[in-house]
Parts: structure tokens; sequence; C-alpha cells
């Protein structure tokens, strides 16, 4: 018989305690580096539990999330019919390294979502995801060269995590210590939104595939200007490279079918990740019937995972994905226009830029909406850490970086949108005062 749970529960341990406790046993602190906010000079807040748009801190601090799991929970934490149906995968059994049933319904709903879709390999991570997709495409095509456009995010895999080399017709530099040149030599980078950088790279005929970020949330949220993904498409064509689409934000987010819905784009490989996890660890990639016949055991290019296809996961992301209705896009769509009509004006005022796609958004401490990396890096991070910090402390959480996307739940009420309006702007003010 077990003992009693005493009534004298212990303190919650405070986020400071357990930062000093973290830094002793993890790297850093945080199991993954964001999170440390080293961007905004701050310490990270520890996290207790998550109910609808709210998150509450190890010391009982109540904020807006706006963040949502750096993008997965577009339901909001803890959604009821969700953990409903992942509790009962898991009193079925937590994971059996074997084909379901549930793994061959979850790959017929997503490539009966999504457009490009023909077929789709389910794994765990986004990382997993694009460095597959990247693996496929050299197979596919017999050529090495990848192009990455600078400042989107594709993982932390040696072939993606890289920076833009000195020319533009130069490799990548290694962008991280242990990733050797000779493999930073196979990448060749572009600025978002360049189209001639592009045709320059494909035309030196090696390049296996280009890989970006349709709307990129890694450097902020910046919208393509009209006519580059559709040049892409057009110069990968010409140049018999593939084109891959990184969706693990985008899917599922600006549109049930992804970026490639709403921004008609005739993708070769899409890779999809955290809300088809629903919160959980669960990514996928998929495209062409003819390209994905390559994978192993249909075909030579080898990819494996223990937990691909894990059957809590795949409940969590059949769950999410069933209850992304037209409404709640109609919805999505409602609450990003109320923000950004009431927001937008204020960030102006106060010379700062914004920039929205649907339910992704971002404030620039910079006057002008960016259309590249270089410029994002050109905005102001001390105020925007100051801004992080200000804005926190009136009850809102937002991505601890002025890289990073911030992303509104579709559950958000009249109440909730106006206290992000209202602590942002205060934030705004209270960082720029500071400035002065």
């Amino acid at each position: 018989m077990s003992a009693p749970i005493s009534s004298q529960q212990p303190e919650t341990p405070k986020s400071h305690d357990l930062l000093a406790r973290a830094r002793r046993v993890i790297p850093g602190g945080v199991n993954s580096p964001v999170r440390a906010f080293a961007a905004v000079e701050g310490e990270p807040l520890f996290m207790a539990r998550g109910e609808g748009p709210w998150i509450w801190d190890a010391d009982g601090n109540r904020y807006l999330d706006l963040i949502g799991s750096w993008g997965p929970l577009i339901l909001g934490h803890a959604h009821p019919e969700v953990l409903a149906e992942v509790t009962a995968a898991l009193q079925r059994g937590s994971s059996f390294g074997c084909p379901t049933e549930a793994e061959v319904l979850f790959a017929e709903e997503l490539c009966a979502a999504h457009p490009a879709l023909e077929q789709v390999r389910l794994c765990s991570s986004g990382t997993e995801a694009t460095m597959h997709a990247v693996r496929l495409a050299r197979g596919f095509t017999g050529r090495d060269v990848i192009v990455k456009i600078d400042g989107c995010f594709h993982g932390a895999h040696d072939a993606v995590l890289v920076a833009a080399g000195s020319g533009v017709a130069t490799f990548a530099r290694p962008g991280s210590p242990g990733i050797p040149q000779a493999v930073a030599n196979l990448t060749r980078t572009a600025p978002f939104n360049d189209l001639p950088t592009i045709e320059r790279h494909l035309s030196q005929g090696d390049v296996a595939a280009i890989i970006v970020e349709p709307v990129p949330g890694n450097m902020g949220c910046i919208a393509p200007d009209p006519g580059y993904l559709e040049g892409l498409r057009e110069l990968t064509r010409q140049h018999g490279a593939l084109l891959i689409i990184d969706e693990v934000m985008t899917g599922f987010r600006l549109a049930r079918g992804g970026a490639c819905e709403r921004l008609s784009i005739d993708a070769d490989l899409v890779c999809l990740g955290k809300i088809v996890g629903g919160g959980m660890p669960l990514a996928a990639f998929g495209g062409k019937a003819e390209i994905m016949g390559r994978l192993s055991p249909a075909g030579p290019v080898y990819q494996a995972g223990t937990l691909s296809g894990n059957p809590v996961a795949v409940a969590a992301g059949r769950a999410t994905v069933a209850r992304l209705t037209p409404a709640v896009y109609a919805r999505l769509e409602e609450i990003g226009e109320e923000v950004d009509r009431r927001l937008r004006p204020e960030v102006r005022a106060r010379g700062l830029s914004m920039t929205r796609v649907g339910s992704m958004f971002t404030i620039y401490f910079r006057a002008e909406e960016p259309r590249d990396f270089e410029q994002v890096k050109g905005c102001d991070l001390a105020a925007f850490g100051r801004f992080h910090r200000r804005a926190l402390r009136h009850g809102v959480y937002m991505p601890p970086s002025q890289f990073e996307a911030a992303f509104l739940p579709a559950i958000l009420g009249a109440a909730e949108i106006d206290h992000l309006v209202r602590g942002l702007v205060a934030a705004m003010d209270e960082a720029l005062a500071a400035r002065s």
C-alpha cells in the first residue's frame, strides 16, 4: 500500500534556483540554446504548467504564451480532446517499433491535406525531417551541393548549420565548431528574396536542391517578395535541382495545406514538424512519389528511426490536425488581423516595424520591415532585449530573441487580445524610454 501524500507539499522551486541546479548538470542549464535568454540578457523562466493560451512559471506567474512551444500548440496548451486521445494511445502501448494502423491513417490524412504530398515518411524532429530530405535530394539527383538561404534555420545538422560565405559564388562557412569545412563546402548560401544569386549558384550545374523556409520564422517573420518563391520553382526546374520547402513552422499554421497552399508553391519535397506532432516529438517529410520512391526499403537512399511513427506522438498529431477545420483557420485569420490592426499603428508610431503573415508576427526594432537576414541583424538588439524583459513583466511571453517569430493560437478571445496589445505597447514604451 502506498504512503499517503503529505498535506505539507514542498514549495515549488523558483526559476533562479532551478537554473543554478540545471547549470551543474546540463550545459548552459538548458536543452536548447535559445531557451537560455542570452539574446535578451535575461535568465530563463522555468515553466510549471500551461492551459489554453496561458503558461505559469515555477514562481506562479502567469503569461500569455506567444511561442506555443515554438509553434506546435496552435490549439493552446492541454487541449482536453488531444489529451484524451494521447492518453488512450499511451494506455495501448507507448512504442512498438512495428508498423501501426495509426501511422497509415495519419500518412493518408497528411497527403490529403497538403498539396505537395503524394507520399510521406514520419520521423521524430524537424532536424531529422530536413536532414533526410537533403539526403534524399542528393540521392535522387546524383548531385552533392545544396543551396541554403541565409537566416533560414533547418535544424542542427551539419549540412544546414552553416554561415554565409564571403561572396555570392562561394561555399558556406561552418556555423559551429565540429562541422568540417569539407562538409560546409557542399552548401552554398544566398540572401532571402534574392533570385540573381540563386541563379548564379544553379548555373554551376552541381546543385541537388534549394532548401528554404517559405515564410522564415528564424530571422523573425519575413514575407517573401512577390514572385520570389515562383522564381525559385522556375529556376530549379531549369537547372535540374529540387525545391525543398521547409514547412516545419508554416505547415498547418498558415493554412491546412501550409504555405504551399497559401502561397501556391509547387514543391518537390516538404518538411513538416511542430503542429503535425501536436506538441509531441514528431515530424515528417514527403513529396512527389517519384522522389520518395528512392527511400529505403523501396529504393537505395537509407533513412531509419527507432521512434519514427511513435503511436503516442501520432495520436497527438492526428488529434490536433483533425481539429484544424476551416472555421479554426478563419478564426486564426481574424485574430491575426485584429492584432495587426491594433498593434501595427502603435509599432510604427514608435519608429519600429512589424511583419505578419497569418498567425505569425514579429516586432522589429528597426524603422523598415526587413527583407533578409542582413537587415534583421541591423535591428537594435539591446532594445529588443529590454522589450522582452518588460513584456514578461506585463504578462506576455514573447520569443526571447529578435530572430524568432511569435505565434498566435487559435483560442485567443477579446480579453487575451487586449492583454497582448496593452502589454506589448507598454513594453515598447519602457524599452525605448530606457534607450534615450
